[in-house]
């Protein structure tokens, strides 16, 4: 199993930027492939973006592609998601999950959650 821990959230102003971190323990980090989602209330679960194991393979939402960079440090057991030009409907709970297998986009195939960290991006 792996444990997963978000921090970096926060208030920013739009057009600023967060760095949030997804800190994992216990079973080797590197066998996971990681992914970000959010849900702001009122809505569905949102898919931000995922990295696999090696870090090659990064599928992004359409809503943030080109604005959030996801990476990963492996020595660090943390993976990242940068998020630049952030707008107000960029405001949500954002979760880190976490899988032994490929990467994927939809939420039910992950099996770690972390509890999430809220960003809020102000107009």
């Amino acid at each position: 199993q792996v444990q997963l821990v978000e921090s970096g959230g926060g208030w920013v102003q739009a057009g600023g930027s967060l760095r949030l971190s997804c800190a994992a323990s216990g079973r080797t980090f590197s066998d996971y492939a990681v992914a970000w989602f959010r849900q702001a209330p009122g809505k569905e679960r949102e898919f931000v973006a995922a990295i696999s194991q090696s870090g090659d393979d990064t599928p992004y939402g359409d809503s943030v592609k080109g604005r959030f960079t996801i990476s990963r440090d492996n020595a660090k057991n943390t993976v990242y998601l940068q998020m630049n030009s952030l707008k107000p409907e960029d405001t949500a709970v954002y979760y880190c999950a976490a899988r032994l297998l490929l990467t994927t986009t939809l939420d039910i195939r992950y099996d770690y959650w972390g509890q999430g960290t809220q960003v809020n991006v102000s107009s």
